[in-house]
């Protein structure tokens, strides 16, 4: 993926033949009605047979592009601003044989500019500026007299320095803008390509730990028998006969083969309820943690003061935690979400990283403390936007801030950067309640097993 970002604009292919030669369709369309309504209904005195051969040359070049290339071919930079440059150049003959800059259509010289801009790298938008600009030029000089009824009419030399002035400094313009708000949807497109594929990579883990869970299912059974036959076998042997260690070993070799398998699932006696979908939230938040556990960062879970912001006031100590733990889905989003924004921190911190987590009868708040230098300002306002870091020289492409915002907001959470007063960041996450909620079971025995899991410390 790093490859892939880091490949060359010039080798994207982001336009395909077949766009290029419907907008010269349409072009060529808009072209020859104009010029026969201009000359038949206008009544203006065209060199109609130059105009015409003009114009005529399109057609042919759709034609043979066709034939000689699948439509679905995605062209190269190089190849793309070829094309657009014969747009320029036919427009440009087809302006100098009608007036030149004193013809109103030439400001369609402004059209390959705002194509190239979202499609080509900035060195062929650059280059095909370029050609524009010295076709303008050229028409200033280079043009037959505009035919207008009754006799030729000359425009004043600073009404037509006007005109080149206008669609230079409009190429200009729109060329810069659309080509900003194109690399800022390339970014984001790149960005989330990412995000998925860190997605995708949960997902596949999260299938291979579900395969897990279901083996180990399928061989409780038959471990469970071999382990009855074997005590009843004990029992029934003398206990100094010469099978007695070999039962023995079998027996413990069962329970350990038990107590493995009871590491690859979660079980109503490990007090995670009738179902790994559900989890309380502190335990969802250490599953977040503890990849991330290490030495020299003590990472510290706090859930006593459950209620943060306007929930707090008016609520005693003893009130608010009587508020139950809320019971939330073991979501990949939310828990490679938070693993990111810990990892984070852990990185920046010096000593310690605090999690608090909190939550009322409205809202569910997770807050990520750490104790090291904070984030930069000239970047705080930006956190959240790909490829936005601070450790650009160590590596980093800037996407974990992005990718954790994209994938929490995905959940109906809210993220609030920011730092400490005494020093380091703080990253706020905050849920409704009954959003994250909405698909918890309900039932009191279950939910009651649930919470009872989630905390015990």
């Amino acid at each position: 993926m790093t490859r892939l970002l880091s490949a060359p604009k010039a080798q994207t292919g982001r336009i395909r033949l077949r766009t290029l030669i419907l907008i010269r369709w349409i072009a060529v369309g808009g072209q020859i009605t104009t010029i026969l309504f201009v000359y038949a209904v206008l009544g203006y005195d065209l060199p109609l047979a130059p105009v015409l051969a003009a114009v005529g040359v399109s057609p042919l070049l759709n034609i043979v592009l066709v034939i000689r290339y699948p439509t679905s071919k995605r062209l190269r930079d190089k190849e793309a601003a070829l094309y657009l440059a014969y747009d320029t150049l036919q427009l440009t003959v087809l302006l100098s044989l009608t007036g030149g800059l004193h013809n109103p259509f030439s400001f369609l010289m402004l059209g390959a500019a705002l194509i190239s801009a979202p499609v080509l790298s900035v060195r062929m938008t650059f280059m095909l500026g370029a050609l524009i600009v010295t076709c303008v030029t050229g028409l200033v000089f280079i043009h037959l007299p505009l035919p207008w009824p009754g006799g030729v009419h000359s425009l004043s030399h600073l009404y037509v320095f006007g005109i080149w002035t206008a669609v230079t400094l409009a190429m200009v313009f729109f060329s810069i803008n659309v080509l900003r708000v194109a690399e800022e949807g390339r970014r984001m497109s790149d960005a989330l390509t990412e995000t998925q594929m860190a997605l995708a990579r949960e997902q596949r883990l999260s299938a291979v730990g579900g395969l897990a869970a279901a083996i180990a299912h399928e061989l409780g059974t038959p471990l469970g028998t071999i382990a009855l036959v074997a005590k009843e076998l004990a029992r029934d042997l003398p206990e100094e006969g010469a099978h007695a260690e070999d039962l023995k070993l079998l027996i413990s070799q069962s329970e350990r083969c038990r107590d493995i398998l009871a590491k690859l699932t979660l079980s109503p006696e490990d007090g995670y309820g009738p179902s790994i979908s559900h989890v309380p939230l502190v335990t969802l938040v250490e599953l977040a943690v503890n990849p991330h556990r290490r030495e020299g960062i003590d990472i510290v879970i706090d859930h006593a003061s459950v209620l943060t912001g306007k929930d707090r006031q008016g609520v005693d100590e003893d009130e608010s935690r009587a508020i139950p733990q809320p019971v939330v889905p073991h979501r990949l989003e939310i828990i490679y979400g938070l693993e990111n924004l810990i990892e984070n921190a852990v990185d920046f911190a010096r000593e310690r990283v605090s999690v608090k987590v909190g939550w009322s009868e409205s809202e569910v708040v997770i807050e990520i403390m750490d104790d090291g230098p904070g984030f930069a300002r000239n970047i705080l306002g930006a956190l959240g936007e790909p490829y936005v870091s601070t450790r650009r020289e160590s590596g980093g492409m800037g996407l974990g801030a992005f990718i954790a915002k994209t994938l929490l907001e995905r959940t109906g959470a809210e993220i609030e950067f920011g730092n400490r007063k005494v020093g380091g960041a703080r990253i706020v996450v905050t849920w409704p309640r009954a959003l994250l909620e909405e698909d918890s079971p309900t039932t009191d025995e279950g939910l009651n097993a649930t919470v009872a899991g989630g905390d015990r410390q």
